[in-house]
């Protein structure tokens, strides 16, 4: 395996250990501890050796360790010491052995204080709960059937609560008041402050020893049978999949499974037989396998990795997480080492500093998902780490702009040379890389996004790979606009793929319209061929937007004279940019003479949008009208297409007040044109005739009620109450026959019923029919009479109104009438400044006080100029003295 995560370094070596023992003394190594730069040992006679040990980098970037023995001192059980925990706080050491925690001083290594017997394992709380000495450590240790939790301080162990089993517990662990223990069979988790207790599982009894190790806070991992490490939280949950030891590690047959764990973020460590066995806690996946014999004791120590056999010491070493990152990358696991990158410690590097190494990893991991042809996680790898752009677009020959200076990166993000290299010329796989970088290039190109960098290179890209699979994005791309590319090297190679009319698009927003328009005339009478070009219709609008009138006329003719109706469209669909030159009307129809269906269009733009006052076009355009009518009807055309023109007619007569209606009236004559005829009679104000041939020539009695509608619209109340008599009369006209009169009585009460406020009641009364019953004019009377007393109403309420503002004058002018103004010898007169001699005088009501000759009105002062009528009211003056 390629990737190491850890160095195994030796510390305290079997030569070195025995030089530094007495001689004949035997040595077998029980436990570990570590403490600071300090190590240490305890041994199966009971010695506790410490070790000072130091260390060094070498070249390389490797580290070196040297351990010099610092003191030793026996037990006086000399019985194997199990375990050593430090207690840092109150320099202390617990010391397991022969079932008894002895309390020693970590200096002098003198048994202190108190201890613990009958106790068959402990474990430090590295999470305590109800502890209120800083200095002592809680613990939790294990006697035949009970479970004990004591507080350690410098002198003695202080029992905070027990807790009793139902078989004796082989290995624990503790997490603020939860405690994970393996019993005999099973595992539980008790909680010491609730009492409660969590059965989790079981394990064979036999050939099998159980190890609960405190992950972190909140969660355990458990050893479990058929070689299983199972991750626990303190609820009894399992949130992780399990890790899987005898699968990944090639024990020897003799092996007796894990021996010990130990925990080092992000990784699991396991003395597993005759091997170390590294394993993610991300992704549960092994990732070292390191051959290590006779392992007896591993753990983590304030974050030192020791592991020991019976008589060694080594150092686990976690390998840079840079050096992890490229070795997962060169093997192309490139979900590990992104994940690697997301958990690591980047302590000595500064946060700026982490994230550009981490920038560039992620650039590394994109290319490399590239090439393994994951080209959706590539791309949005390629956007997150922001990966220059041209360096992806180099990767396809040709699609860089031939002006380009761009140099891949140095060193380099891949070995890639280009796609038809990485492919082996499979035009699948390179088709699908294609549509990755097109997909890359248009996200980058997003409209909303603030900058686009590198335009110039992206722009010439997507304009290269839009012509190769997809005509009509490429030219919706140009039209959009702002496209910054290499306009050569495109227009070469669009001409190469026949994309003639995204050639033409290009040379018109490079400005060169004449080119442009030239390869469009091309287009359009077929000497040349593109599917995404939009025919005649886009030549005509394109023409329509060019401001050089010479290229307009040049290629007006040749539209025109493919169809007329996009010819016309060049005139019909200027644009109204003041930088635009005017267009001359007279010229324009002037030239459609031999056009006469872009002519009319043409016509029908100036008078019925463009509201164009010459009366010449409006009388033209209804004489043309009239005349393709009557061909058609000579003609026999259908009358679908005879009913199309009418309705243009319709409107052009209802709409305009410029042609010349005893012309047009006289030339329709005889044309069974009807509906017209009455709108050129309502244009004359004969609206009798006009209303005539609507009731009793076209029985349309809708079209006589709009009529009246909209003849009423800006007319006084009289006016529109005469024409819907009008329209009533004509109902009820005595001189058209029985049957006829008969049939319009029910449209005629119909609309009195209907429109009853537009009516004379008097009139509509004396011009009824006799016998005409009252319900069936019931909505009219009620109608008429909501109106009367409406207007009564008004009026009582237009009257009292003026009664009180009559009132109101009066006061103010009783007021003023009653008002003293004292004159003085010494005043003058404000406008010119002469004393007043007889006595009389003017005064406005801002107190300025004038002689009568000088108020010219009485409205307005002199003085200030300010008005005090209102602006309906007439100007009144002074009377003269």
């Amino acid at each position: 395996m390629s990737i190491k995560s850890f160095d195994c370094i030796p510390v305290l070596e079997t030569s070195q250990l025995l030089a530094d023992l007495r001689p004949q003394t035997k040595i077998q190594i029980e436990s570990i501890e570590s403490c600071g730069s300090e190590l240490f040992l305890g041994t199966y006679d009971g010695l506790i050796l410490v070790y000072n040990i130091q260390e060094s980098l070498e070249t390389g970037g490797k580290t070196k360790c040297f351990a010099t023995k610092n003191r030793e001192r026996y037990l006086s059980t000399r019985k194997p010491i199990k375990s050593i925990k430090a207690a840092s706080a109150s320099e202390r050491l617990l010391i397991m052995s022969n079932n008894t925690i002895f309390l020693l001083s970590m200096s002098s290594l003198e048994p202190v204080g108190s201890q613990l017997q009958g106790v068959t394992t402990i474990c430090v709380n590295e999470n305590p709960s109800d502890i209120d000495d800083p200095f002592a450590t809680q613990i939790c240790v294990a006697t035949k059937k009970k479970i004990e939790v004591h507080n350690a301080n410098e002198s003695k162990f202080s029992l905070i609560t027990d807790v009793a089993t139902s078989e004796p517990v082989v290995h624990l662990g503790i997490d603020g008041s939860f405690i994970c223990v393996a019993l005999m069979t099973k595992y539980k988790i008790f909680n010491f402050k609730t009492k409660v207790v969590q059965e989790l599982f079981d394990f064979p009894p036999a050939n099998f020893f159980p190890i609960v190790r405190r992950i972190q806070q909140g969660e355990f991992l458990l050893t479990a049978s058929e070689g299983l490490g199972m991750f626990v939280t303190t609820e009894g949950l399992s949130n992780r999949a399990p890790i899987q030891w005898m699968v990944h590690t090639n024990f020897d047959s003799g092996s007796s499974g894990v021996i010990a764990t130990a925990y080092f973020h992000p990784y699991i460590l396991a003395l597993c037989g005759n091997f170390i066995v590294v394993h993610s806690i991300l992704d549960q996946q092994q990732k070292q396998s390191e051959p290590f014999s006779g392992g007896v004791a591993l753990g983590n120590f304030d974050g030192r990795l020791y592991v020991c056999t019976s008589k060694s010491v080594y150092r686990l070493c976690p390998v840079a997480w840079e050096k992890q990152v490229q070795a997962l990358l060169c093997d192309k696991k490139v979900d590990e080492a992104l994940d690697l990158i997301q958990n690591a410690n980047y302590t000595g590097y500064s946060r700026e500093q982490f994230e550009k190494m981490s920038q560039r990893i992620k650039q590394q991991a994109s290319f490399i998902y590239f090439s393994l042809k994951d080209f959706d996680r590539a791309r949005e790898m390629f956007i997150e780490s922001n990966v220059d752009v041209r360096e992806v677009i180099s990767l396809f020959p040709n699609l860089l702009p031939q002006s380009s200076s761009f140099v891949r990166a140095i060193p380099p993000l891949h070995e890639i040379a280009d796609v038809d290299q990485l492919f082996q010329k499979d035009s699948d796989a390179i088709s699908e890389a294609q549509v990755c970088l097109r997909q890359l290039l248009e996200d980058l190109r997003d409209p909303s996004a603030p900058v686009v960098l590198h335009q110039f290179e992206l722009d010439t890209a997507l304009v290269k790979l839009y012509a190769e699979s997809n005509k009509d994005s490429l030219a919706a791309f140009i039209l959009a606009g702002d496209v910054q590319c290499d306009t050569k090297d495109c227009l070469q190679w669009l001409e190469e793929l026949g994309c003639f009319n995204s050639v033409a698009l290009l040379h018109k927003q490079s400005k060169n319209n004449e080119l442009a328009l030239e390869y469009w005339a091309r287009l359009a009478s077929g000497e040349i061929q593109d599917d995404s070009f939009q025919g005649m219709d886009f030549f005509a609008e394109c023409l329509a937007n060019t401001k050089d009138m010479d290229l307009v006329w040049r290629h007006a003719a040749f539209v025109l004279d493919k169809d007329e109706e996009s010819g016309a469209k060049i005139f019909t669909c200027r644009s109204t940019d003041q930088n635009h030159i005017p267009l001359d009307v007279d010229k324009i129809a002037e030239y459609l003479q031999k056009y006469p269906r872009a002519l009319v269009n043409y016509l029908e733009y100036i008078v019925l949008e463009e509201k164009n006052q010459d009366e010449k076009f409006h009388s033209r355009l209804a004489v043309i009208y009239l005349d393709s009518l009557s061909k058609m009807q000579k003609n026999g055309a259908s009358q679908d297409e005879i009913l199309r023109i009418r309705k243009k007619f319709q409107r052009f007569l209802q709409e305009s007040n410029l042609y010349r209606v005893q012309t047009v009236l006289a030339k329709i004559k005889g044309m069974g044109l009807d509906r017209e005829t009455a709108t050129l009679h309502g244009k004359l104000g004969e609206h009798d005739k006009a209303l005539t041939i609507l009731v009793h020539r076209l029985k349309d009695y809708t079209a006589a009620e709009e009529y009246c509608e909209a003849n009423s619209v800006g007319k006084d109340k009289k006016s529109s109450e005469d024409l819907f008599h009008s329209l009533l009369n004509c109902y009820l006209d005595q001189q058209f026959d029985q049957d006829d009169k008969n049939e319009l009585v029910k449209p005629a009460l119909d609309l009195i019923n209907r429109k009853a406020k537009m009516f004379n009641v008097a009139k509509v009364l004396e011009r009824l029919p006799q016998g005409i019953a009252v319900p069936v004019v019931d909505s009219f009377l009620c109608g008429a009479l909501r109106s009367s007393m409406h207007k009564f109403r008004m009026k009582k309420v237009e009257a009292s109104l003026a009664k009180g503002e009559n009132i109101q004058r009066r006061h103010v002018l009783y007021e003023l009438h009653n008002s003293t103004v004292f004159l003085q010898d010494n005043n003058y007169c404000f406008v010119c400044k002469k004393p007043f001699q007889d006595g009389s005088f003017a005064r406005y009501p801002n107190n300025v006080i004038t002689h009568i000759a000088c108020a010219k009105q009485n409205d307005v002062c002199p003085v200030t100029g300010r008005i005090f009528r209102s602006p309906d009211k007439p100007d009144r003056s002074f009377p003269s003295s």
